[in-house]
């Protein structure tokens, strides 16, 4: 690269100081500024990665050329509008916007300025998730499991849109083109006003079935997928990270009373690497060539999308349930 790509990141919190830290290491790019409303925290953060802080984002129109937009969901159309708007290439985290409909114009912005929009799904680039694209092809069944310990710093959102949403934008690549064609979820409130334990049962057009269940209320933390295919199931941890790989196969001479076949079990070898880091790499490299990004507007409205389904139909079985109590 001749040139390195001016950066900046926008909210610098307990996940945007991480990025501050990735694009100051990042040889292809310079980190001009960190910014928060927070003067102080924006301090402490320019200092440790040799920068500038400010508070306002405005500021640095014109001086850089692409950002992590790492705010409160419900700024995230806001700014990276602007940003946009103003021949910026942004990464916003996930989920893209608060809502649908600001997902599909912040798409358009991005589209009429000719600017990179990649969100930060980051499990994309856990190393299993990596692994696991490579070798799925016909996914049958796909189960699940994304928990952990209630985090106070997120309460504008529910369970869904906050940790879900990883698992469905996954489920949905694996699957492929086939849609959904049902869902079955529920959820239950236990520290916030929003659903903080949710589980999903998904049907698709082409017969996969994917059960989904995400927790904030768990004091272990787990990151487990497991996927069934013909002849194939798959087990993958993406806290370890580690992938379990079992096939079944033919056993040429079996002795009498033995099954013609055998389960062989494999350890996949992975890569360990942080995913923020490589999803920071992927960013700067789609910047550098104006390529499509592997999780761009599109595919995150999408995951947005089945995610407000999702939580349209747990609000309204509580609805339900809570009418029912009054009337008994």
């Amino acid at each position: 690269m001749d040139h390195p790509i001016k950066t900046a990141v926008i909210g610098v919190g307990s996940l945007g100081q991480h990025h501050a830290r990735n694009y100051a290491a990042n040889p292809d790019c310079e980190l001009v500024a960190v910014v928060d409303t927070d003067e102080k925290r924006a301090q402490t953060i320019a200092k440790t990665n040799k920068t500038e802080a400010c508070t306002d984002y405005r500021e640095l129109i014109g001086k850089i050329q692409a950002a992590s937009v790492v705010v409160p969901t419900v700024k995230h159309f806001e700014i990276a509008k602007e940003l946009l708007e103003s021949g910026i290439h942004v990464l916003v985290e996930k989920p893209i916007t608060k809502s649908v409909e600001e997902a599909h114009e912040l798409i358009q912005i991005a589209k009429a300025n000719n600017r990179i929009l990649q969100v930060g799904h980051i499990e994309r680039f856990n190393a299993p998730i990596m692994e696991l694209r490579q070798i799925v092809d016909r996914p049958a069944f796909i189960e699940a499991h994304r928990l952990g310990p209630f985090d106070p710093r997120v309460q504008d959102i529910g369970v869904v849109l906050d940790l879900m949403i990883h698992d469905l934008d996954i489920i949905r690549e694996l699957v492929g083109e086939s849609r959904v064609v049902s869902i079955d979820a529920v959820g239950v409130s236990v520290f916030t006003q929003y659903e903080d334990i949710a589980n999903a049962r998904l049907h698709f057009e082409n017969g996969c079935i994917a059960n989904i269940t995400a927790s904030r209320v768990t004091p272990k933390k787990q990151r487990k997928i497991r996927l069934f295919q013909e002849d194939t199931y798959i087990s993958i941890d993406c806290a370890k990270p580690s992938m379990e790989i079992y096939t079944k196969e033919k056993v040429t001479s079996p002795r009498p009373g033995e099954m013609p076949v055998e389960v062989i079990r494999k350890r996949k070898r992975l890569k360990k690497e942080e995913p923020l880091k490589v999803e920071i790499s992927h960013f700067l490299d789609c910047v550098e060539k104006q390529q499509k990004p592997q999780i761009d507007g599109v595919k995150a409205r999408d995951a947005l999308q089945l995610a407000v389904e999702i939580t349209e139909q747990i609000r309204a079985k509580k609805d339900v349930f809570s009418r029912s109590a009054i009337t008994l």
